[in-house]
């Protein structure tokens, strides 16, 4: 991808990099050579980013010509907006704490060069916030009040702004960063595409295992996709990529949310698309769709404080609650009386306004079916773990499964099939693990999962790695689509 620096004077910045070009802003805007530039990676650098200057209008039509640049308009509004500066500080609070601790002074100005800054011990902090603001030049001002250090402000800042003695510092920063992700220029240059697979190698419950995970890139490379991991704190060059593959527990409140709407804001190809994730992560939302379009589930209870009393009359005992945003089993409980049900609903009231109350239907084990691009690929038996309800215990911090068996999609029973297509296509046409209940020879959704297990010796026990190429295959289909400008 080429580079390109556009500044109000080409003075403005003090130095040639190999490989990147500096340009006037008013050639960049007038200059039609630079208008039919393709795969162009465009940092404005101008004096302001205002409101119709040339700055704010170097991103504006930098958008327009399918360029990318950073800062795009929705980052620089993202600086003015104050709601999204506290959100920032919200989620970051642990790390602001821990990067300002040795600070004496109640206030303390951060400047963030390309995501770095001259102190090595704020890196972590300064990658975040420039993933957050996605500005080349950034300056954070923090304050320490009785709860703690808080992000007051971040601004954008010009060449102008930058120390003297600092340069020399900023010109390394902006190498490493046009630099891009390194070590891989020579596949990159063999493969058609490239592709994002976000994990997290820390989480317990990684819906992926490792030889999983290296499967998918090898069945990616196959159809000329460079796969490449990624974590959280690659957020910042997701626009590098053709497609994104998440491959770690979603939730809305989350950065695996951020990135899938920033990929997809981006023009991506995404799997797990931002509709899938806060469709199928709030389990309010999926009772009132299968509801409303007659899918066979559990009876199930959508209920506030004012209409809980109606659980009991209306379910009986044993009966499920469940938060609305809970996944792995967590936030899922079985109560047995009237005193569990208080209990528990106390507990569940004070995170969510709404609590799904749900049937309970005893079985042995739960149907996944796997469908992507609206086909069933795999299923699976999922036993409950030995002594429990469910197929995952959780206790005492930790992890006891139920064993599974995967078997050939012909030969799951036609009814599952169908009743976890009609649900995930409610959804969308992404990636999805539906569980099925069956019951008395009935066939029942309990949820659609956007973000399934497919873990190597597991699901993919009969397909083997053709259950990775047919994914893969989708990926490849969809990003030869949207460049070709059909999709």
């Amino acid at each position: 991808m080429s580079v390109l620096i556009v500044t109000n004077t080409p003075d403005d910045w003090p130095a040639q990099i190999e490989n990147v070009q500096v340009v006037a802003a008013n050639d960049y805007l007038t200059n039609s050579k630079f208008s039919e530039l393709r795969g162009v990676k465009v940092f404005n650098l101008c004096r302001s980013y205002k409101y119709q200057t040339i700055g704010y209008y170097v991103s504006l039509l930098a958008e327009a010509r399918g360029h990318k640049p950073l800062p795009s308009v929705t980052a620089v509004q993202d600086l003015k907006t104050h709601a999204i500066v506290r959100l920032a500080s919200s989620d970051l609070e642990k790390l602001i704490e821990k990067s300002l601790a040795p600070i004496k002074s109640d206030k303390f100005e951060l400047s963030i060069y390309f995501g770095r800054n001259m102190a090595q011990r704020y890196d972590r902090l300064c990658t975040q916030l420039f993933n957050q603001f996605q500005t080349p030049l950034l300056r954070a001002s923090f304050v320490r009040d009785k709860n703690g250090w808080q992000l007051r402000a971040i601004n954008a800042i010009s060449t102008n702004d930058v120390p003297d003695a600092h340069w020399d510092f900023v010109l390394e920063a902006a190498q490493q960063h046009f630099a891009g992700r390194g070590g891989s220029v020579k596949k990159r240059a063999r493969a058609r595409f490239d592709m994002a697979i976000l994990h997290n190698p820390e989480d317990a419950d990684k819906p992926s295992n490792d030889k999983a995970l290296a499967k998918f890139i090898k069945a990616a490379e196959a159809q000329g996709i460079h796969a490449e991991m990624v974590t959280r704190d690659d957020y910042g060059s997701i626009g590098e990529f053709d497609a994104l593959f998440i491959r770690e527990t979603t939730q809305v409140n989350h950065h695996t949310y951020r990135f899938s709407r920033r990929a997809a804001g981006e023009g991506l190809v995404v799997i797990d698309d931002p509709q899938s994730i806060v469709r199928c992560t709030n389990k309010v939302f999926l009772a009132e769709i299968l509801s409303r379009h007659k899918v066979a589930t559990p009876k199930t209870l959508v209920v506030q404080e004012e209409t809980a009393g109606m659980i009991a009359p209306e379910l009986g005992f044993p009966c499920v609650l469940k938060k609305p945003d809970s996944s792995f089993s967590h936030g899922v409980v079985k109560v047995k009386n009237e005193s569990e049900l208080a209990d528990k609903l106390k507990e569940f009231f004070e995170h969510s306004d709404l609590i799904i109350a749900q049937e309970f239907l005893p079985t042995t084990f739960d149907w996944r079916i796997g469908i992507i691009d609206r086909q069933p690929i795999y299923a699976c038996k999922y036993y409950m773990a030995t002594g429990h309800w469910q197929i995952i215990q959780q206790k005492e911090g930790k992890t006891k499964y139920g064993k599974s068996e995967t078997i050939p999609i012909e030969l799951a029973p036609r009814k599952a099939v169908q009743v976890a297509l009609k649900a995930a296509n409610l959804i969308g046409d992404g990636l999805y693990g539906v569980d099925v209940k069956e019951s008395n020879g009935h066939f029942s959704v309990i949820e659609v999962n956007d973000n399934p297990n497919l873990d190597a010796g597991y699901e993919d026990a009969i397909l083997k790695d053709e259950l990775y190429r047919r994914i893969m295959s989708v990926f490849l289909r969809r990003i030869e689509q949207r460049k070709a400008g059909l999709s």
